[in-house]
């Protein structure tokens, strides 16, 4: 919760005792301390809060360094030791099960290496690059729940929801929508990180680190 505080000067202050003989005065605010118009200022009550305010990334452009920064603040802030709730792990936010596929076994490991974390992002990109090769051939260009479908977008969606799901979205024309666990769907990481050139990722068949 948020305190509002709605400060207003000058300041008069009138101090009236009766019956003991002091007469009223008022203590007059220095021109410096004056302003014109009330201003309200806030704080919270709980610095944890902080973490929920929404912050802008800074823009790297649209290459791939652009692309992977922009998605991995939308996962964690860019935090390379964060945990969710859900036991997401990194900077990019990787659940155990995609880790293995990749060859890494081990979450403390992973989650106490950004070198190896980065290494993951770009060998998953490849590994979804290439599920969804054909995909990406047949629907890029196209518009789907009014958002045009572009490679970058479908990459950051395959990492969101999966490859497969991804698919289903695609095949569908945007019927088959997929959500994770904070409400966040396919159709609004296709919005967010569209139009980003993803070029330099190698669709890789099975990649491992």
């Amino acid at each position: 919760m948020r305190r509002w505080i709605l400060a207003s000067c000058p300041l008069i202050v009138t101090f009236i005792i009766s019956g003991y003989g002091f007469r009223p005065f008022k203590v007059e605010v220095p021109n410096q301390l004056k302003v014109n118009k009330p201003e309200l200022v806030s704080f919270p009550e709980d610095e944890s809060l902080l973490a929920n305010y929404q912050i802008n990334p800074p823009f790297l452009g649209r290459q791939f360094v652009g692309f992977k920064e922009a998605l991995a603040f939308k996962e964690s802030q860019g935090n390379y030791f964060v945990t969710n709730t859900f036991g997401y792990l990194g900077k990019y936010q990787f659940g155990l099960g995609t880790l293995e596929l990749v060859g890494v076994y081990n979450g403390n490991q992973f989650l106490n290496d950004p070198e190896l974390q980065e290494k993951v992002f770009h060998v998953n990109t490849s590994r979804n690059k290439w599920i969804l090769r054909r995909d990406i051939k047949r629907y890029v260009g196209i518009r789907m729940n009014g958002i045009e479908v572009t490679e970058s977008g479908i990459l950051a969606a395959a990492h969101l929801a999966g490859p497969g799901n991804v698919k289903l979205y695609l095949r569908s024309h945007g019927r088959m929508e997929i959500t994770d666990g904070y409400g966040t769907s396919i159709s609004n990481y296709m919005k967010k990180f569209s139009g980003y050139d993803v070029s330099m990722i190698e669709a890789k068949r099975n990649p491992r680190i």
